[in-house]
């Protein structure tokens, strides 16, 4: 039986898959030092988080869901890491397996997988709000199949056509260099702000045609007009500032429209196959509540640096019972106490020591396991994207007083003056996606 006879069959097999679906269970595991209620960055399984939502009160009370799910490629997808070691000279770049677009039920259980969840996230939208989900032409024309039912074909709003100049060529075709956005509303009361776009005059000159506002740049005349539905945004390019080394990272420009036109300032929007993190930091820039969530270590670990280095205020929170194996990580730590000169206060010494993780374990490419066991040997603490330390733990969720990002003032020491302490906590996050907490007593003769 042909794909197209059986799209039945996936939707009805999508459709009892989400109307059994069970919450996961989430704690939080930091909050920012600024932490509002802005933003929520959730590790773990979408369809459970998404169900959590739903029993959270969060049904119909998003107005924007953009997502970027895998594009049936049937490719590997890898993170380049980047290492600046100060003991090893060159450290070759590491390569890392970001996600697999391969699917063991092949294009049925792709289609069952975004199914099921398309049913959830129409579920969690709100009557005004927008649903986009960004594909390519592996498997866009069988979604919108199934979008049409699911959201109605009359609450079809734009197929949004994304040009870019990179990606690959091929002598027997032309250069496939577009993606395909599909754009559906939940009602005919949907909110949407329209756009406005160059339209270059024939030759570049002035018409002069009565009523018509006509402009001029460096290039010629010309008038602005409704924004089309073909639009030309740059990848990420390899030397931009916003680039994570996360694979099929998308352009913030590209984002910043999309949130521009389909929602307001204060809005809920989220993206459930996050990533890493585009559109929770371009919501942040922009004045909207955001929710991002994804499953992979990779990715969790690039958003949060990006939205921490951003000085976004948000919760982050991780899927309890997780049947994915974790890495086993261990960091060693020196605390010391000493009395502040002139003062009744103390003085408190943070310092990292090393850092080791089970290479094993790290979906590493076969290049890059020799050359991370050289790093561990010389200098673990490169390993380390960004720690950070609670100095009041309450015991449960750590809220960091400072935060140590990695780059050229990367620094592994931290000072804190005070009265006295009694428990802290340290999280350390390495370019890997794994995260360790420690809790000290501080005041115990425990060992580190």
């Amino acid at each position: 039986m042909s794909l197209i006879e059986n799209l039945h069959k996936i939707k009805n097999e999508a459709k009892a898959e989400y109307e059994s679906a069970c919450s996961g269970i989430f704690n939080s595991t930091m909050q920012s030092p600024c932490a509002s209620g802005n933003g929520l960055l959730v590790k773990g399984d979408n369809l459970k988080w998404m169900k959590h939502m739903a029993e959270s009160g969060y049904s119909g009370k998003i107005s924007l869901i953009y997502i970027d799910p895998p594009f049936f490629s049937k490719s590997k997808y890898d993170t380049v890491i980047k290492l600046d070691s100060d003991k090893i000279k060159n450290v070759p770049p590491i390569r890392l397996y970001a996600y697999n677009d391969t699917w063991e039920k092949g294009m049925e259980g792709y289609l069952r997988m975004l199914c099921a969840r398309f049913y959830m996230m129409r579920e969690l939208l709100a009557d005004d709000g927008c649903f986009l989900v960004h594909l390519d032409w592996h498997i866009s024309h069988y979604v919108k199949v199934i979008l049409d039912d699911i959201f109605g074909e009359k609450n079809f709003v734009n197929e949004i056509v994304w040009n870019y100049k990179s990606g690959g060529t091929s002598k027997r075709h032309f250069a496939k260099k577009h993606d395909t956005i599909l754009f559906y509303s939940k009602t005919n009361k949907y909110y949407f702000k329209q756009q406005y776009e160059k339209s270059y005059n024939r030759e570049f000159k002035p018409y002069r045609f009565k009523g018509v506002k006509e402009y001029k740049d460096d290039v010629g005349w010309y008038t602005m007009v409704n924004m089309k539905d073909v639009w030309k945004i740059d990848m990420v390019g390899r030397t931009s500032a916003e680039r994570t080394g996360y694979a099929t990272q998308k352009p913030e420009a590209l984002i910043e429209r999309i949130v521009e036109s389909c929602c307001r300032e204060g809005d809920i929007c989220a993206d459930f196959f996050g990533g890493s993190g585009t559109l929770a930091a371009v919501c942040h820039r922009m004045g909207r509540r955001w929710i991002s969530c994804d499953s992979g270590g990779p990715a969790f670990a690039a958003a949060s640096k990006r939205l921490i280095n951003s000085g976004a205020d948000f919760v982050a929170l991780e899927q309890q019972g997780d049947k994915q194996d974790k890495v086993k990580c261990s960091v060693d730590v020196h605390l010391e106490v000493s009395p502040a000169a002139l003062s009744d206060k103390s003085i408190l010494d943070v310092a990292l020591v090393s850092y080791n993780t089970d290479v094993k374990r790290i979906s590493l490419l076969a290049d890059s396991e020799k050359t991370v066991r050289r790093v561990i040997e010389k200098d673990s603490l490169c390993l380390i994207d960004y720690w950070s330390v609670d100095f009041d733990f309450d015991g449960r969720t750590h809220k960091p007083q400072l935060i140590m990002l990695s780059g050229k003032n990367k620094q592994y020491e931290c000072r804190k003056i005070g009265g006295s302490f009694n428990k802290i906590s340290i999280q350390v996050a390495d370019v890997f996606g794994n995260n360790i907490f420690l809790a000290e007593d501080v005041d115990s003769d425990k060992e580190d």
